[in-house]
């Protein structure tokens, strides 16, 4: 019973892994990438200081975190890289608040929205840092691997007057 379960929760926890990346690495291999001039140019005018590095940044977050929480290999630090570049691509491209003008209210309610659904992968992605990957992961397999080794150096071992009856008992033949 303990195996059905762990193989559910493994699959449940790769599933929601690669859902939860798949944002991330469409924004980086389908946009960022492909059309990276264009992308410093609009980071430029949102504000975002040394755009052109700060894209180079971004990508590098973006696809070392995908492909960390992807594999689930140092998940933990993968999770932390996509929440770095979730907080700052909120911060400066979903800032609602800065809409006071009534007639922005639409733009202001789009852009909350957006903050919010930032809010809920952030969610999301401290999940993963507090509690990693699953069983169905690279971390997952190295931790069972740790707990056999941890275990085999646990047997116990055969008393030595087990060892004295039974080597008795072999000379008696």
């Amino acid at each position: 019973m303990d195996s059905l379960a762990t193989g559910v929760q493994g699959f449940v926890a790769l599933l929601a892994r690669l859902m939860l990346v798949a944002i991330f690495m469409l924004s980086a291999l389908g946009n960022k990438i492909p059309q990276f001039s264009a992308t410093v140019d609009y980071m430029a005018s949102e504000g975002v200081p040394l755009p052109r590095l700060a894209l180079f940044g971004a990508i590098a977050l973006l696809l070392l975190g995908g492909l960390a929480v992807i594999s689930g290999a140092w998940t933990r630090i993968g999770a932390s890289f996509l929440l770095i570049f979730l907080a700052a691509a909120t911060f400066y491209f979903h800032d609602f608040w800065t809409y006071r003008d009534p007639s922005q209210d639409a733009q202001q309610q789009v852009q909350l929205i957006h903050f919010m659904k930032n809010v809920a992968i952030g969610g999301g992605l401290l999940m993963l840092v507090g509690f990693g990957a699953g069983p169905w992961s690279v971390d997952g397999w190295i931790a069972t691997k740790e707990a056999e080794a941890a275990g085999a150096g646990q047997r116990p071992r055969r008393s030595a007057s087990k060892d004295k009856n039974r080597d008795k008992d072999s000379s008696d033949e």
